[in-house]
């Protein structure tokens, strides 16, 4: 009896499988002693280093892992509450490479404004960490937990410049907002497991696939409280109050890891929650997400018309891209998600090296965000701001972009599941979008500035992640083939759900 009860205490845990998740923790755990050891203030990168290098270690692992998973199929890990597989590796991978993006950023921005030490690259891995659970969790207990440990590293990097009073304020309401988005997350695991018996995803799956539920109130109740909860952390309207305030008062670099990191690992936990999970209820939960897909697409377009601080301008366009991979989640098929993974993949590059420039442009203090500021800068920095317009150009879905063919992929699923009219409003709101990004391009290259202005001295760090987000924007605008082979492969090693049930069986909800 000693012995069964030992047996199922016991989770049955594969750690080879989650190597990419332990050399983060580990790394933050070892850099953030080694930081209390050594002094602070260092010109020699090695904070910044450490944390490229531990993330690319992660990143070889999870290659590795696909290999695996591409021969053997998907793995399921700690008693199928995690689940190693196309999904989790692909999406997993994209958050590193917005670590390893905003790393690089982040040592000239620390040195500038005098904010050096280990702390930021520490809670940097730790989020990211969180997100590399949210994008294989196989249960909502441990998709709440790896949400979780992604926000609150997040909050504290929001409030990491002291020295700034909207960068305090900016932490402290996206806390608030994120606490309150959190317990209506938790509201919905809740009703989910109310009406399904279940927080496990392959159980809830076959549940549903062998049931029919005749009252399904509370099912559709989880699914409008989840939906909450990840609309908060992928800022889709109207969950979106906060991205503008916390982007503008932020530090620069944590920017653009937010915009990449937990944008991807937002979509992550909504693509295992709905698309994959609750599939066969399909017709339940697309019409909320294409309603929330038409308020973001609007929103996030026609509010960034009137800004005229540039940070706020693209926190309006982190808004509107946002309503694009929506597209791909509302068509609830393997195409659209597809054209989801692939847009998320291409958006991490281009919103890391827009807020990239950001914090170059920003100068000390990190105040120099209006539209003003970016006058002229084709003469005083004409290798930065070629960099922004290729940015500007992807974000704006101009042919020979990476931007271009994820928003032709994502209008072309939200077609093949006839919602027309879905996809012609994206259409009109990428055109106003467009106009944004053009006030932008013309500051830098229409308008004249002083001679005298201020010279800008870009990192080393900052070059490197500027030149590889460049690359990738233009390389897979040229060649897609390598990444749509890659979400192609994701897709199909994705964990499946379970097959119906021969004779399905009506049940009410809870029973």
């Amino acid at each position: 009896m000693l012995a069964e009860v030992e047996r199922l205490s016991t989770p049955q845990v594969e750690w080879s499988v989650l190597l990419p998740f332990l050399i983060l923790l580990g790394g933050a755990v070892i850099l953030m002693v080694a930081g209390a050891l050594t002094p602070r203030r260092t010109k020699a990168p090695w904070h910044a280093g450490a944390t490229v290098a531990i993330a690319v270690a992660s990143m070889v692992s999870t290659v590795f892992l696909w290999w695996r998973v591409r021969d053997d199929g998907p793995i399921s890990a700690v008693s199928n509450a995690v689940v190693v597989d196309g999904l989790s590796l692909y999406l997993g991978f994209a958050i590193l490479c917005a670590v390893v993006l905003a790393a690089l950023l982040a040592h000239g921005y620390l040195q500038r404004e005098k904010l050096e030490g280990a702390d930021l690259y520490v809670l940097m891995l730790l989020s990211a960490a969180g997100g590399l659970v949210m994008t294989g969790a196989n249960d909502l207990l441990v998709l709440f937990l790896g949400l979780e440990i992604l926000s609150i590293a997040v909050y504290v990097l929001a409030g990491m410049h002291i020295r700034r009073a909207r960068s305090g304020e900016a932490a402290l309401k996206y806390f608030v907002l994120g606490a309150f988005s959190s317990a209506f997350f938790l509201y919905g695991i809740a009703m989910v497991y109310g009406a399904t018996g279940s927080t496990n995803f392959t159980k809830i799956s076959a549940f549903l696939a062998a049931n029919i539920l005749t009252n399904n109130v509370m099912l559709l109740a989880g699914f409008a409280l989840l939906l909450v909860g990840l609309g908060f952390k992928v800022a889709a309207v109207p969950f979106h109050a906060w991205t503008p305030d916390v982007y503008e008062g932020s530090p620069s670099p944590v920017v653009a890891y937010m915009a990449s990191g937990v944008k991807v690992a937002g979509f992550a936990g909504m693509i295992r929650v709905f698309t994959s999970t609750f599939s066969s209820y399909a017709a339940d939960w697309q019409p909320m997400v294409y309603v929330l897909a038409v308020a973001t697409l609007v929103v996030g377009s026609l509010f960034a018309v009137s800004q005229t601080n540039v940070k706020r301008m693209l926190a309006y366009s982190s808004i509107s891209h946002a309503g694009f991979i929506l597209l791909g989640i509302q068509a609830a098929s393997t195409q659209g998600t597809r054209a989801a993974l692939f847009y998320l993949a291409t958006y991490t590059f281009m919103a890391a090296g827009s807020f990239g420039v950001v914090t170059v442009v920003g100068r000390a203090g990190d105040n120099a965000h209006d539209l003003s500021d970016y006058d002229g800068l084709a003469k005083r920095s004409p290798l930065l701001a070629f960099a922004f317009l290729v940015f500007l150009l992807g974000q704006a879905g101009v042919p020979f972009t990476s931007g271009f063919l994820a928003k032709f992929g994502v209008i072309g699923a939200a077609v093949e599941a006839r919602s027309f009219w879905l996809a012609l409003i994206a259409m009109l709101t990428s055109v106003v979008s467009a106009f944004v990004y053009l006030r932008i391009v013309l500051a830098m290259y229409d308008r004249e500035v002083e001679v005298s202005g201020p010279k800008l001295r870009v990192p080393v760090g900052a070059r490197i992640a500027l030149l590889i987000a460049v690359l990738v924007t233009i390389g897979v605008g040229l060649v897609p083939e390598p990444l749509s082979h890659a979400t192609r492969t994701a897709v199909a090693l994705t964990h499946p759900a379970p097959a119906p049930a021969a004779a399905p069986i009506e049940v009410s909800a809870g029973s």
